[in-house]
């Protein structure tokens, strides 16, 4: 490969993940720091390979023509610019710089990813306990237009557990297109750690749904897991629950195992 101006590699051995991330910003222009899940690996975050290295420029900066593109293409070298680049988003102290962890988390779940990743990610941060939901918004309300940004908005509302978070609105309309009973009891409950679910009863029937607005086990399989879990329930127990995601965003799924389980149980719109 062609050098990279004031970088020099003392060994003659494969250069490590770390060693290309400091040929990396030393290739960079200045005022450059790390960004994405780059950042977010470096300060803790666990499940997510950033499959690469992820760099934030200021927006004024030139366009990088020379130093970063002379470093190999498979090093998946990533550039994103921001004129958004203050102390509140960037923590300068260690070594290299970086975007703090609620812009880490918000700017990687502002790439081109599916929903779902984006989701995960925000959930998954809430989770481990590498920020909180109120930093999110903070590092959100400073980002302005950017891709994914509903499904950031509705999984940090999902992280609060809090009654915004719950789809009411929407089950309610999937349970009018179904022509299904209306629930006797149709309200918001309050568990004993503090979240809040969303649960529908039909004891006519056998059926109650809850539904939540996040999981307090893994997350990255969460949807899914509930979606398998409820095609079970059908055959045997009456309760399904589904995910405030999936209420959103899977409805098919969701019509089509409650008419299932309705009609298990001799319902007949």
């Amino acid at each position: 490969m062609a050098p990279v101006p004031a970088v020099i590699v003392t060994h003659n051995g494969p250069v490590t993940a770390q060693q290309r991330m400091w040929i990396t910003m030393s290739a960079a222009p200045p005022g450059t720091v790390l960004g994405g899940l780059s950042a977010a690996e470096s300060d803790g975050l666990t499940g997510f390979d950033p499959e690469g290295i992820w760099l934030v420029i200021p927006g004024s900066s030139y366009t990088p023509q020379g130093n970063l593109r002379r470093l190999p293409n498979d090093w998946n070298v990533h550039v994103r610019w921001s004129r958004v680049l203050g102390r509140a988003d960037v923590n300068v102290n260690p070594a290299p710089p970086k975007t703090r962890r609620a812009r880490s988390v918000v700017d990687a779940a502002s790439e081109r990813i599916s929903e779902r990743r984006a989701r995960v990610l925000v959930l998954a941060a809430v989770q481990q306990r590498f920020t909180r939901p109120a930093d999110l918004w903070d590092a959100l309300s400073r980002r302005g237009r950017c891709r994914n940004r509903r499904i950031i908005v509705e999984s940090i509302l999902d992280a609060t557990g809090g009654i915004e978070s719950l789809p009411e609105l929407e089950f309610e309309a999937i349970r009018l297109r179904l022509r299904l009973p209306r629930p006797t009891r149709q309200q918001v409950l309050r568990r004993t750690d503090g979240r809040y679910f969303l649960d529908n009863d039909w004891p006519q029937f056998g059926v109650r749904v809850e539904i939540h607005g996040i999981p307090h086990l893994e997350v990255q399989n969460w949807d899914s897991d509930l979606l398998r879990q409820n095609d079970l329930s059908i055959q045997g127990g009456g309760l399904l629950v589904f995910s405030s995601y999936a209420v959103r965003h899977v409805q098919d799924r969701v019509e089509a195992q409650l008419l299932r389980m309705f009609a298990t149980r001799g319902y007949r719109p």
